[in-house]
């Protein structure tokens, strides 16, 4: 009995060790992970961010049936299209939807306050890359509240932004009005994407707020903690501009408080702006998560890098790495103790697909005949 319970264990053990590294081999294939070159990441993007016919077998089972078939198409446009305004195509859908609706929006000024509720998922805002649309309005915190201030807030899961302008008209603070924060862009939905949008704004222009995003080839512009919240997002190729010359600047305000699973990862984007005094992120909460990978940063970035807040008790929490970038303001000579120069191993997490649970939900933005 003794040898065949012996067998038996060694057995068991065996098949546990295969099993885990079935797992590793599968976690690894979901997890490709972005090549140092520049040059090649929209063919690695295409290699491994396949159309729906391609992967319905390992996407979410949720987002297969909203994408198969064609999808609804809804025109917007000042003269003409089904609707003239953003919000009332928005309004059309139905609650608890479950098939794509693109929502295409024709080039001009859409001066309104757009949400995409909760119960709406499965919503595109697509414009076209030639005549991008602009979508705008001045809500600030002082008359909404910081979080509710935002042109578009998207409060639901799988949207997918393509081609816009967002933008909050709100003045830039001057350090002197109360509740002069102004959102362009708050996205609280799950797996969302955005392909191609510009967000300018000054004081938090982005709330990166819940959930897992995908920012690709965009623009991000503002002033202090422009891009924040608690979502874990990865940026790829997407130009930071910071408007400087006037007080503290500073790109992010992660608000991770312990160990939690958000973060903010950019890869191959670039910073530029004005003014020399720019904080990479700053301990808006004891444990913020960010790191840039493979990034041209520009003279605005501050030697130091980063700031605790004045919270040196968050010395030890921050996780606040970098990982070969480039350009002056990337020397790390200068730079705070408590910024970490991440090694290989460091760094791959945070420049796969696997940061963000890509290769189950991500995919190309649509090319709709419209």
């Amino acid at each position: 009995m003794a040898g065949i319970e012996k067998r038996m264990s060694i057995h068991a053990a065996l098949m546990m060790i295969t099993t885990v590294l079935l797992a590793a081999t599968v976690s690894m294939a979901d997890d490709p992970v972005i090549p140092s070159d520049k040059s090649a990441v929209d063919k690695w993007f295409q290699d491994n961010v396949k159309p729906l016919a391609d992967r319905k077998s390992s996407l979410d089972p949720d987002l297969v049936k909203a994408e198969d078939g064609d999808p609804k198409i809804v025109k917007v446009m000042a003269n003409g299209g089904d609707f003239k305004k953003i919000s009332e195509a928005i309004d059309s859908i139905p609650a608890s939807n479950t098939k794509r609706v693109i929502i295409y929006v024709g080039g001009g000024v859409y001066n309104e306050k757009i949400t995409i509720p909760k119960n709406k998922p499965f919503v595109t805002l697509m414009g076209d890359s030639k005549n991008m649309p602009n979508l705008t309005f001045n809500g600030d915190s002082a008359k909404y509240g910081t979080l509710y201030s935002a042109t578009l807030s998207v409060e639901s899961d799988y949207f997918v932004g393509v081609n816009l302008n967002i933008i909050n008209s709100s003045p830039r603070p001057d350090g002197k009005k109360e509740g002069a924060q102004a959102l362009a862009l708050k996205l609280s939905g799950n797996k969302a994407a955005l392909y191609n949008c510009q967000m300018f704004g000054f004081q938090d222009t982005l709330c990166d707020d819940q959930g897992n995003h995908f920012i690709k080839d965009s623009y991000v512009e503002g002033t202090v903690d422009f891009i924040f919240g608690s979502g874990k997002s990865l940026y790829l190729n997407t130009h930071i501009n910071v408007l400087g010359d006037s007080g503290m600047t500073v790109i992010t305000a992660n608000a991770r408080e312990g160990d939690e699973d958000k973060g903010y990862s950019f890869v191959h984007c670039s910073i530029t702006g004005t003014g020399s005094g720019t904080f990479l992120g700053r301990a808006w909460r004891a444990a913020p998560k960010v790191t840039f990978a493979y990034t041209e940063m520009g003279e605005v970035v501050k030697p130091e890098g980063w700031t605790d807040n004045n919270h040196p008790e968050y010395d030890k929490s921050v996780s606040f790495g970098e990982y070969k970038n480039t350009g002056p303001g990337s020397s790390m000579s200068k730079r705070v103790s408590f910024t970490k120069e991440l090694s290989d191993a460091d760094a791959k997490p945070f420049i796969s697909l696997g940061f963000i649970d890509g290769s189950k939900w991500l995919l190309p933005p649509p090319t709709p005949k419209v």
